[in-house]
């Protein structure tokens, strides 16, 4: 007789080209890493996988938000090609940034179109709480290296030569150290600490639909200590504010949750003035964790927006530039997605991202609360929302990417399902399931 659990492994294994590459390329990261191959693997495994999708599926049941995506990151590019002639950077210059492009901005669209081909996310759980695991194994030795004296930083891997952002998208460390006190902070296999945040909260969302209870609980253990192991001030406060939003809205149509939401709200009115106190005190803390970063990153928005504003309004300039001394030499036009579009692509540039995000939210909002994949992606598309603000999304997205998946499998589900879910269905409704007689 076959076991429950035995046909619950059988489910969930990988069956089609999709599955298994992608499966292969999560669960062994952490050896691509070790050779500075993470850089390079997102872009060849997106393109190449979004070549077999198309050769195979001709794209025909794409929905048209997905080709928003499209639509916006080719705008991208064009924002590109006309502020380098703006600025007459050259045909070289062109061509290094319309590389940069297809490693980045285009990756997102790429993934988002993957999600719509053969693809289950039981699969892509698997492999992330298969990935959790190892991060849980790691960490422990990881620490211990801090303690025992051991260097951080190991090397920077060969394949820099191919080009890339800047040598920490090669470079192999142990642990990193916070430059305010001291203390170690864990990047794991991001190029900074902060970014493992992101992904991190990312995955979770999808992990936790793992079917096998002890995998789901020790992988999504593994993805909460790295969080708080990274240091990073957001990912410690975005998965817990989209892990509720999501709980309300999963459950919206349910009377009690209206029942009980009712004295919240009467709370909130009475001590509206205590609440404005404690956020506002809570935001001071949140700045002033890491005061010199916080300085940092403000005098980056406010040379970024009034450079764009003043020098390169619709168009950008091209390309980020690096800072004064203020802001310690940092690119302007990093360390914020929208303020970097606004200075490297214009509003044009902004827009072209504005655009499919919120035709996306919308989207998932009204019709993705029927299939895991569409409740993940809505958090997904939450999470990124929030570290637009302190992250550039598109430097990230190589290693982002099968969150990037599961957002298109989400859109591949609502528009299958062939319908917009009001909020007064139940969230547990099948679609289109066939009615079944039941005979007394």
């Amino acid at each position: 007789m076959i076991s429950m659990e035995t046909a619950s492994e059988g489910a969930v294994r990988a069956q089609s080209t999709e599955e298994k590459v992608v499966t292969h390329c999560i669960t062994w990261s952490f050896a691509y890493y070790l050779v500075g191959g993470l850089y390079v693997l997102g872009p060849v495994l997106g393109w190449l996988l979004l070549l077999h999708v198309a050769r195979r599926d001709g794209l025909r049941d794409v929905p048209g938000v997905m080709w928003a995506w499209v639509v916006g990151m080719l705008v991208m590019l064009v924002a590109v090609v006309v502020a380098h002639a703006d600025y007459r950077m050259g045909l070289g210059a062109t061509i290094k940034s319309s590389i940069g492009w297809a490693k980045g901005w285009a990756l997102m669209a790429v993934f988002i179109l993957i999600g719509s081909g053969n693809i289950r996310i039981e699969v892509i759980s698997r492999a992330l709480c298969i990935l959790g695991v190892q991060i849980l194994c790691l960490l422990p030795i990881l620490a211990l290296a801090w303690v025992v004296g051991l260097p951080g930083h190991l090397y920077v891997s060969p394949l820099s030569i191919v080009g890339g952002p800047g040598p920490e998208y090669f470079a192999v460390e142990l642990f990193g150290l916070n430059a305010q006190n001291g203390l170690p902070r864990w990047r794991l296999f991001a190029p900074w600490a902060p970014a493992m945040g992101l992904l991190m909260s990312c995955f979770v969302l999808i992990a936790m639909h793992e079917q096998q209870r002890v995998l789901r609980a020790a992988g999504i253990l593994g993805m909460l200590i790295a969080i708080y192991a990274s240091g990073s001030r957001l990912g410690l406060i975005a998965l817990p504010v989209v892990a509720v939003v999501l709980l309300v809205w999963k459950h919206l149509d349910r009377p009690v949750l209206h029942l009980a939401l009712v004295p919240v709200a009467l709370l909130i009115g009475v001590f509206a003035t205590s609440i404005q106190t404690l956020l506002e005190d809570f935001t001071e803390r949140f700045h002033g964790a890491r005061a010199d970063s916080s300085r940092v990153r403000a005098a980056l928005n406010r040379i970024a927006f009034q450079r764009w504003e003043t020098e390169a309004f619709w168009w950008g300039h091209g390309n980020v530039e690096r800072g004064p001394h203020l802001v310690e030499y940092m690119p302007i036009g990093s360390h914020h997605t929208w303020f970097g579009l606004l200075f490297v692509k214009g509003v044009v540039g902004a827009l072209a991202l504005a655009v499919p995000m919120a035709w996306t939210a919308w989207t998932l909002l009204l019709g993705g609360r029927t299939s895991k994949a569409g409740v993940s992606a809505f958090g997904i598309l939450m999470i990124l929302g929030l570290y637009s603000l302190s992250e550039n999304l598109e430097m990230l997205a190589y290693l982002y990417w099968p969150a990037l998946v599961v957002l298109g499998m989400g859109l591949r589900d609502v528009a299958r399902s062939g319908q917009r879910v009001s909020f007064s269905s139940s969230a547990d409704q099948p679609v289109h399931l066939p009615a079944i007689p039941v005979t007394p």
